[in-house]
């Protein structure tokens, strides 16, 4: 079923300012969306030709951000970082909630 993106243009804004969290560039930030899900975290799979609430934005920059959809496995890709994307979503949204 369906859900309807809840869009928040302020918060994608002040992903954008914040550096990558991959390598710290914070010359091209881009708002990346998470698209896997996490039952425990509260954030359900996207479907197809859907994009993730924008609550589940992370700040990328371009590189990062390319990279993470070229590796084919998205929570692999943050896992090989040593990144739980979940948790990293919620403390990007501490400060605004």
């Amino acid at each position: 079923m369906r859900d309807p993106r809840q869009r928040d243009e302020a918060y994608l804004a002040y992903i954008r300012t914040q550096p990558c969290c991959i390598c710290g560039d914070d010359t091209s930030t881009e708002a990346a969306h998470l698209r896997v899900g996490s039952i425990n975290d509260g954030k359900r799979y996207t479907g197809m030709q859907e994009k993730s609430h924008d609550k589940w934005a992370l700040p990328l920059c371009s590189r990062h951000h390319r990279e993470s959809h070229a590796y084919g496995d998205e929570l692999g890709w943050w896992l090989s970082y040593g990144l739980n994307p979940f948790l990293l979503a919620m403390k990007y949204r501490a400060p605004g909630e």
